[in-house]
C-alpha cells in the first residue's frame, strides 16, 4: 500500500459529517472558553480528545499516514480524528489562510476522505472552515501523459509517470519534488547552488535541483497552459551556467514533461 494509515475513512456527505461536526464545534467553544486565545496548538489538541473522550466520543491525535513509494518514505500526522472519520486540523493562528486550507487538502486526498475541518483558537471566538476534497483517488489517477518535448532520461518520466498512479495527481508539489529528489539519489546530491550572472556581472547563486550534472528540473501544478512561465525558465536558465532545465507540470489530468534549451 503506497498510502497507510491506522484508520479507513468512509466518504461522508455534508449532511454526514454536520452531525458529527455540530458535537465537535461544540467542545471546540467550551475548549477556548475554559483556555483562552493564548495556548499552543498542543494544548488545544489536548483537551479536544480529553473533553470527547469524556462525552463518549472515540478521538485520536496524532494519527500518523505514510506516504511510500520507492524506497521514498515521509509521514504526516493529522491533528485530530474524531469517531474515525472525522479530520480536524487545529490552528492557533491570528487568522486561517489558504496555506492551511491546502494542509488540510493535502491530507483528505491522500486519505481519500471528503471533507474535514480548520479550526483556529487564536481568534475573538473560535473561527473555522470546511474544506471539501473535489477528487476521489480514481479520477487523480486517470491522467493523459505528454512527452512530445522530453529529452531527459526517460527512466525518471517512466519512475514519475508510475508513482502518479500510485499516489494521483493534485497532492502537495513539495511531496513529489521530495521523492523525486531521494529517487536521484537525496537532497545532498541533487540540490546545488550555481552562479547566476548577466555578461560579466556576478549576480549571486541560486539553488537548483539536477536531473544530470548540467541539466535542472522544475515541478509545478498548473492546470491550463502556461505559455508565460515557459519565458520565465528561459530567463532564469540564461542567467545560469545549465545546459537545460527539464519542466515536469503534474495537472491533475494531465502529465507533461518539457525540455527546455538554452536558445
Amino acid at each position: 500500500m503506497p498510502i497507510r494509515c491506522l484508520i479507513t475513512f468512509p466518504r461522508l456527505d455534508s449532511r454526514e459529517f454536520g452531525a458529527l461536526d455540530y458535537q465537535v464545534m461544540d467542545v471546540a467553544f467550551a475548549c477556548q472558553r475554559e483556555l483562552g486565545r493564548l495556548a499552543d496548538e498542543r494544548i488545544y489538541q489536548n483537551d479536544m480528545v480529553f473533553r470527547l473522550a469524556r462525552a463518549g466520543v472515540d478521538a485520536r491525535c496524532e494519527v500518523p499516514v505514510e506516504v511510500r513509494f520507492g524506497g521514498f518514505q515521509k509521514t504526516y500526522f493529522l491533528d485530530l480524528v474524531v469517531a474515525g472519520m472525522g479530520v480536524y486540523e487545529l490552528k492557533s493562528v491570528a487568522r486561517l489562510t489558504n496555506e492551511h486550507a491546502a494542509q488540510l487538502m493535502n491530507y483528505l486526498l491522500l486519505l481519500d476522505c471528503s471533507r474535514g475541518k480548520l479550526v483556529n483558537f487564536r481568534s475573538t471566538s473560535v473561527s473555522s472552515r470546511f474544506v471539501n476534497a473535489p477528487f476521489e483517488l480514481a479520477e487523480r489517477r486517470e491522467f493523459s501523459v505528454d512527452r512530445s518535448g522530453w529529452k531527459g532520461c526517460s527512466r525518471t518520466s517512466d519512475w514519475i509517470v508510475e508513482m502518479l498512479r500510485d499516489w494521483g495527481t493534485a497532492l502537495e508539489l513539495p511531496l513529489y519534488h521530495q521523492a523525486i529528489t531521494h529517487h536521484l539519489g537525496g537532497e545532498g546530491l541533487v540540490a546545488h547552488n550555481m552562479p547566476l550572472s548577466r555578461s560579466d556581472q556576478n549576480l549571486g547563486s541560486q539553488r537548483f535541483h539536477l536531473l544530470a550534472p548540467d541539466e535542472a528540473f522544475r515541478l509545478t501544478a498548473f492546470n491550463t497552459d502556461m505559455p508565460l512561465y515557459r519565458s520565465e525558465v528561459r530567463r532564469l536558465l540564461s542567467l545560469s551556467p545549465l545546459k537545460c532545465i527539464h519542466w515536469i507540470n503534474i495537472g491533475l489530468h494531465k502529465l507533461s514533461f518539457t525540455t527546455i534549451n538554452r536558445k
